[in-house]
């Protein structure tokens, strides 16, 4: 599929702020006031900046309202609601730690769970998709979630836990990377399925359907060559997780160093998981394409 920027900025940003949701809400770091707020703040300005990043991608933006209403069918409609309460759970939460000092323990729970059950949501809209074989597979669903609490443990600051997490995460991209170069071939669909003329003998694509291009084969056909695949899968894992696993175990002495080193493994994670969820849209490969001639 083509790679809409205001997606790939949806899926990693609102991942990693409801991933921090998740921790703090369960209390982790154990903070108040102050310190309190600059996590909130940090929190809810990923998860709701890349909630609004994704209404770029509408074709009717002012409509997006309407998308609540369709909560017992459509995945998208339970993301929605599903963000809406956690951010509201959460914010009851957090007047609690910041104002009050205190720490209102159900809400917390309540609002992590929610906050979890947003990025289930959210990687269920792709998983779905029968038409895409590379995301209609458990492994998209743990990917995500993988990624968001791998993520929101490196910005709640536990390390110990981040690491084991981003190890986990790793694992994972490497077995839907793996599993996903699979998906099409395995799905059993083929020119002779996609054309419907299969009893008839092998099929292939005498000319294109169409002499331009067309809404179909901009936003689901997007070829991305192997070799440039491979680099950015390379850069992706790198920088996603390998670098920032040998940051958390480096023997750091000093709380500013600690802190800078810390912060460079989290700009690291978040370049890391941008550049795997553009390989996530652009490697997915829609049967369309086959009637197009282009799988």
């Amino acid at each position: 599929m083509h790679p809409a920027p205001s997606v790939i900025l949806f899926t990693t940003l609102s991942g990693l702020g409801f991933g921090l949701l998740f921790f703090l809400g369960l209390g982790m770091p154990d903070v108040t006031g102050m310190v309190s707020f600059v996590f909130f703040a940090i929190a809810y300005a990923l998860a709701v900046g890349g909630l609004l990043a994704s209404t770029f991608h509408l074709g009717h933006p002012e409509r997006a309202i309407k998308a609540f209403s369709q909560w017992k069918t459509s995945w998208l409609s339970r993301e929605g609601c599903c963000a809406v309460a956690a951010l509201v759970v959460m914010g009851l939460y957090a007047i609690g730690t910041v104002f009050l000092d205190t720490q209102w323990t159900i809400f917390g729970i309540i609002g992590a769970v929610l906050s979890l059950a947003t990025v289930f949501t959210t990687s269920m809209i792709y998983a779905q998709l029968k038409t895409i074989p590379r995301w209609n597979m458990p492994l998209t669903p743990a990917m995500f979630i993988s990624f968001s609490l791998a993520g929101g443990a490196l910005l709640a600051g536990q390390e110990t836990m981040a690491t084991a997490l981003l190890i986990i995460a790793g694992l994972v991209q490497l077995g839907y990377w793996s599993y996903g170069d699979k998906a099409f071939a395995g799905s059993g669909t083929t020119m002779e399925t996609a054309t419907g003329l299969g009893d008839r003998g092998a099929v292939r694509a005498f000319e294109p359907p169409h002499t331009g291009s067309n809404y179909l084969l901009r936003e689901f056909v997007h070829v991305v060559g192997r070799k440039h695949s491979q680099k950015l899968r390379m850069i992706g894992f790198g920088l996603g997780f390998a670098l920032p696993v040998l940051l958390l175990l480096l023997p750091i002495e000093g709380l500013a160093l600690k802190h800078t080193v810390a912060a460079i493994a989290v700009l690291s994670h978040m370049a890391g998981i941008s550049c795997s969820r553009w390989l996530f849209f652009a490697e997915a490969e829609h049967v369309v394409g086959l009637y197009y001639g282009k799988r």
